[in-house]
């Protein structure tokens, strides 16, 4: 039987909740952690994130934050820009010559998409920060059930069985019918795996939530009880963890180049 795999995603330089998130995770017992992107951008630390992220993952993916910081900030609002900006320059300003490129090697070695199985898995699940149609900038909106069905058909025929997805920082669950399911509308805020249908898990983000719940979110890929080797998987369930907040806003309005809208969205989930 495969070990449960929690995953996180969108923590954008907030260390408190990534730290809270993290200390839950080693809480349940879970040592399987992967990261689906956007390690750095809005938030007040970024090293400190991603040194968090290099210890507790097995690996993480590229979010369109993390290129940002690494190449250019394109189609970036003004708040959102300047953070990415200052984000470069506090990642410069390692004095340590060695730390400062381990940290831009990790960060380019991050992957676009990557598929987790294990030994005779046939689920094959798809890992991607933003769709799996263009894995690091397009966002899969609840939304598109009813404006955007045909955009959503199109996704799906990328996902052979069950795709994992950050980027819109709204937990919930989409389906092939097409369908969305927030967590609040799952029983134990669970999904559970249904034959010949398809699912794409969106975790929401432990840094920067937007869905009205200013608490981390994350989620766990939860065994199947009694299963066959073609189905090691049965669930996934939703897990929201509280953080100090005022912690990170102060920090946040402590740097001019940062947005003090950045600070207050927190309180709110917005």
């Amino acid at each position: 039987m495969p070990a449960p795999v929690a995953f996180i995603s969108d923590i954008h330089g907030n260390a408190e909740a990534l730290s809270a998130v993290l200390a839950d995770i080693r809480g349940k017992g879970i040592t399987r952690v992967v990261c689906l992107g956007d390690i750095v951008g809005y938030g007040p630390e970024p090293i400190r994130c991603v040194d968090l992220v290099r210890e507790n993952c097995e690996f993480s993916l590229m979010g369109n934050h993390d290129f940002a910081v690494l190449y250019e900030p394109t189609n970036f609002n003004p708040s959102a820009e300047s953070a990415a900006f200052w984000t470069r320059e506090a990642l410069d300003a390692e004095p340590d010559d060695a730390k400062r490129q381990q940290r831009y090697e990790f960060l380019g070695r991050l992957r676009v998409r990557a598929v987790l199985s294990e030994p005779g898995d046939r689920m094959n699940v798809l890992l991607v920060h933003g769709s799996p149609r263009r894995p690091i900038n397009e966002y899969i909106f609840s939304d598109d059930v009813q404006s955007a069905p045909d955009k959503l058909t199109t996704i799906f025929e990328r996902v052979s069985k069950v795709c994992f997805v950050g980027h819109t920082h709204v937990p919930g669950v989409f389906t092939d019918e097409p369908d969305f399911y927030p967590p609040g509308e799952l029983s134990d805020n669970t999904y559970r795996f249904v034959d010949g249908e398809k699912a794409i898990i969106n975790v929401g983000s432990v840094g920067q939530p937007r869905d009205l719940d200013p608490r981390a979110s994350y989620v766990v890929l939860e065994p199947a009880n009694g299963a066959g080797t073609d189905k090691p998987y049965g669930q996934v369930r939703f897990v929201r963890v509280p953080y100090n907040i005022e912690a990170c806003a102060a920090k946040i309005k402590a740097i001019p180049q940062l947005s003090d809208w950045l600070a207050d969205r927190l309180y709110e989930g917005r």
